[in-house]
Order: C-alpha cells, then sequence, then structure tokens
C-alpha cells in the first residue's frame, strides 16, 4: 500500500461518498438533546473515581455537559487546538478502511443519530453519544490521540495479511474496553465502558471479570464478547507504554506468526500473563446477558 495512501484525497460521488462523510451533521430534535442530556447525567454520576482522569479531564476540556448533543464544529474547532484531531459525522458503521484512513487523518468518524428512549439502555449500533462522549474526550490527551492515528496507519498492513481480527482484537481491549492503572487504583479509559452505566462498575469493582496487564502479541490472539460484559479486561500503566508497545512493534513479523482465528479464550489466564486480578468468572458461568442485577 503506497504512503500517500493517507494524504489522497477521496471522491464523494453521490450523498454518501468513499469516505462515506454526510454533508452535515444532524439537526437534533428538542427531544434527543433531552436523551443526550440524561444520558451524559447518568454517566456522570457513576463515572467520578472510576473513569480515567485523562477521560474526566476531556470531558471538561470539551465541555460536553452545556447541554444537547455538541456540535461537531466546535468540538473540532476545540480538538483542533488541542492535538489536531476532528469530528466528522457518518451514518452508521463504516467500512474499516474508511475507518482507518480517517484515523490516520486524525478525524474521528462518530455517528449522526442518537438512541431513542426504547434503546436508551443499550442500543447495538455505535451512536452519537457513544462515540462523542465515549471516545471524544479520549482524544484530548496528547500520547492517546497519536496512537489512535497510529492505530489508522497500523490498518492497511493488517488488511494486507488479513489479520484484521486480530488489530480488532486491539481495538476492543484498548480503545473500547483499556483499563489504565493511576495512583488511586484501576481505572477505565475505553469506550465502550465509559458510555454505559453498568460496564463501569463491572470492569472497575467486580470480582468476576480478569484484569491482566496488557500484552500486545497475547490481546492479538484473544477472542471477545460484542454484546455483554467482558470477561477479560486489559490494563496499562500509562498511555505512553500503550503508544510504545504498539507502534515500536513489528507487526509485519507478528502477522506472519499469527493464525487466522484466535488462539485464546477471552475468560483464559496464561502462562505470560501478568494478572492483577484473577476474576472469579461467576457472571460468565452464570450464563451472561445481564445475569443478576448488580456486578459480581
Amino acid at each position: 500500500m503506497p504512503d500517500d495512501v493517507f494524504t489522497a484525497p477521496l471522491k464523494r460521488p453521490g450523498h454518501v461518498g468513499e469516505d462515506w462523510l454526510e454533508p452535515s451533521q444532524t439537526e437534533y430534535t428538542s427531544e434527543d438533546d433531552k436523551i443526550w442530556n440524561d444520558l451524559f447525567a447518568r454517566q456522570m454520576d457513576v463515572l467520578p473515581g472510576r473513569a480515567a482522569s485523562a477521560f474526566l479531564r476531556g470531558t471538561e476540556k470539551l465541555d460536553l455537559g452545556r447541554g444537547g448533543v455538541p456540535d461537531f464544529s466546535e468540538l473540532s474547532a476545540e480538538l483542533g487546538r488541542l492535538t489536531g484531531w476532528s469530528v466528522v459525522p457518518v451514518p452508521m458503521l463504516i467500512p474499516d478502511h474508511v475507518f482507518f484512513w480517517h484515523l490516520a487523518n486524525r478525524r474521528f468518524p462518530a455517528g449522526n443519530f442518537i438512541r431513542t428512549r426504547e434503546t436508551f439502555d443499550y442500543i447495538q449500533e455505535p451512536d452519537v453519544f457513544h462515540d462523542v462522549f465515549g471516545h471524544v474526550p479520549m482524544l484530548t490527551d496528547p500520547v492517546y490521540a497519536d496512537y489512535m492515528q497510529e492505530y489508522g496507519r497500523a490498518g492497511w498492513k493488517a488488511m494486507r495479511f488479513n489479520r484484521l481480527k486480530s488489530l480488532g482484537a486491539l481495538y476492543w481491549y484498548t480503545v473500547e474496553f483499556g483499563l489504565i492503572q493511576e495512583p488511586s487504583g484501576i481505572k477505565a479509559y475505553g469506550a465502550g465502558i465509559l458510555s454505559g452505566p453498568t460496564e463501569v462498575v463491572y470492569a472497575v469493582e467486580a470480582e468476576s471479570p480478569n484484569r491482566i496487564m496488557l500484552n500486545v502479541d497475547r490481546v492479538m490472539r484473544t477472542d471477545y464478547v460484542i454484546s455483554d460484559l467482558q470477561p477479560t479486561y486489559f490494563v496499562i500503566p500509562s498511555f505512553e507504554d500503550l503508544y510504545h508497545q504498539t507502534v515500536e512493534r513489528d507487526f509485519e513479523r507478528l502477522y506472519r506468526s499469527l493464525s487466522p482465528g484466535f488462539t485464546y479464550a477471552n475468560s483464559a489466564i496464561i502462562d505470560v500473563d501478568h494478572v492483577l486480578h484473577r476474576g472469579t468468572q461467576e457472571y460468565l458461568l452464570r450464563g451472561g446477558r445481564g445475569s443478576g442485577a448488580r456486578p459480581v
């Protein structure tokens, strides 16, 4: 793949072109704004003491609680000043290669719609609340912002070696469901954790899941759960460490050694693991999918 693939402009024929960008952000209704406000208030009730410091600082820098769905142009102006990123509207989940292209150019594609009252607690496809509230505050951190760009750049190599599943596991266990060690304890920085009230308590405090220090080679061989609480979370000591573990890794050599499928189950603990907490796996053993009203 030529190096200029990240800088060459894409054509935009029709309503949604090759870049999958929509012409503009949705004009949200007053009910849409109320849903955002209610979601925001619910999360901010549970995140202090559980969310990464960088995330909480990011919500303040971007003033995400000012009321209503944030304006992407205002977010982009502030992000551009802080780390050179912007937020762009897309209609739905977009193809992998387009997603990588946007990240490589420091653009975060955000869903242009918001969930309804009927899907308030869980929505299968990421909406503007998950994408903006969950992901965008972390992009105010310079090191994490660089990590996200490098992830986008890495996507083309994964496609070339037919190892998107492996790279997807890395995204899942860091960007979506990552934990970080801070002086006051383990906190969440992954958007999939931070945008929902149940998983943030479960991921940080519950006895059930494993918490293991991140090992990139191991994580990229590990299966994951899409629509339920995770049996295992991986923990980083810092965003600098995350950056060095990934950007300085010889991924071409790693891809050549990976099998097409995953090697390890999502609940497994293996010999190379630095285990911070060996989970009881009670939630998984009870069948998962919301079994029990409280984290176990």
